[in-house]
């Protein structure tokens, strides 16, 4: 029997997406195995500690896509609160890494409750967006949307760790859109934001703080200081020519000129080393996994998967849109990592098993 039911899910398994991810998850190992390759004494630690983290989620994902889906809309709110105790915790018990206290650190492994909040926050949201799907207009259910990203959104401000903290409010704006909220109540938000960037700039912000701001929009300002990061990112894009140095030739990545190589500039890496051809491919594979999450959104037969697999796309969208944009200088830079692509376990692992949910539903949508 169960060997019968594992055969019908990999049947229905959408073997498109996953193997998307699969290639996308190869680009980034390749790109961190080429960076270690320029250090004095190349131990491959990283190269090594992505490969455990990449077999750790795939392994999660081929589990999580046999479970039934339900189960994450009917402990959604269980879930929210337990991760809402966590990023309570980290405050107090973390690790502080670069000026953020965002961090849990067990044996040698640095993991951020953060991105579980991810997970959190669109299985909540999709759970409540789909019982108030015929009322989402009314203001009060507008505001308890707002409520339920809000205390998240705090939680990972006192971080402080801005760039996590907005990807979740991109995630529920999209869903509030997808869901059908009223076009006043957005603009009143808008409005409102609006107001308070107006507000704080005027007389809150410090002249230092007005500069490092102004210098986010212009790099060209500090060249030397805080421009640095999207100097040498854009400089690394525009050098990889056609057909790229090939791995472990890009000059920029290799002698070290451009920071945060493995994280938050991998598409600049990737962009030196394997030409426009390379990012072509990228973006082509992002494009397989977007096609075959929307495709998935249309047969869903019930609006909580509807939902979270726009929350999923929203995600994915949002980090992508603003990572690259930070390679290519148009977005200030906020430690947005590149999905599949960029080191670092903790997104891997959730971005994974963000499929294997995705994939769980397709299967029970198919059968």
């Amino acid at each position: 029997m169960f060997f019968k039911r594992l055969f019908a899910a990999l049947k229905s398994f959408d073997w498109m997406l996953f193997g998307a991810v699969a290639l996308l998850v190869s680009f980034g190992l390749s790109a961190i195995y080429s960076i270690s390759v320029s250090s004095a004494n190349p131990d491959f630690l990283n190269f090594k500690k992505q490969i455990v983290f990449a077999l750790i989620g795939l392994g999660l994902l081929f589990l999580i896509s046999l479970l039934d889906y339900r189960i994450w809309q009917d402990y959604s709110y269980f879930i929210y609160i337990a991760v809402a105790v966590t990023l309570v915790a980290v405050l107090f018990l973390g690790k502080t890494i670069r000026g953020t206290t965002g961090w849990f650190s067990l044996m040698g492994i640095n993991f951020q409750p953060v991105e579980l909040a991810k997970i959190a926050l669109i299985a909540f949201l999709a759970w409540f967006l789909s019982k108030k799907i015929l009322e989402i207009k009314q203001f009060k259910n507008f505001a308890l949307s707002a409520l339920i990203t809000g205390g998240f959104f705090l939680l990972v401000i006192f971080q402080p760790d801005f760039g996590s903290a907005i990807i979740l409010f991109l995630i529920w704006i999209f869903m509030l859109v997808f869901a059908g909220a009223k076009k006043q109540h957005l603009l009143f938000l808008a409005g409102g934001l609006a107001l308070a960037a107006l507000v704080a700039w005027l007389f809150l912000f410090q002249t230092y703080q007005r500069d490092r701001i102004l210098t986010f929009f212009n790099p060209a300002l500090d060249p030397y200081g805080r421009g640095y990061h999207v100097r040498q990112a854009v400089t690394a894009v525009g050098a990889g020519g056609l057909f790229g140095r090939g791995l472990g030739f890009g000059s920029q990545s290799q002698l070290k000129f451009l920071p945060a190589a493995e994280t938050d500039f991998i598409f600049a890496v990737i962009a030196e080393e394997l030409g426009f051809l390379g990012v072509i491919l990228v973006l082509f594979f992002l494009g397989v996994i977007f096609y075959r999450l929307i495709k998935a959104v249309k047969s869903m037969k019930d609006s909580f998967a509807q939902l979270f697999i726009l929350g999923v796309s929203a995600l994915f969208f949002s980090q992508i849109m603003i990572n690259i944009g930070m390679n290519i200088g148009i977005v200030p830079v906020t430690g947005i990592s590149l999905p599949f692509l960029s080191y670092g376990g903790s997104f891997l692992v959730v971005c994974l098993i963000l499929i294997g949910m995705v994939e769980s539903m397709i299967i029970r949508n198919r059968n």
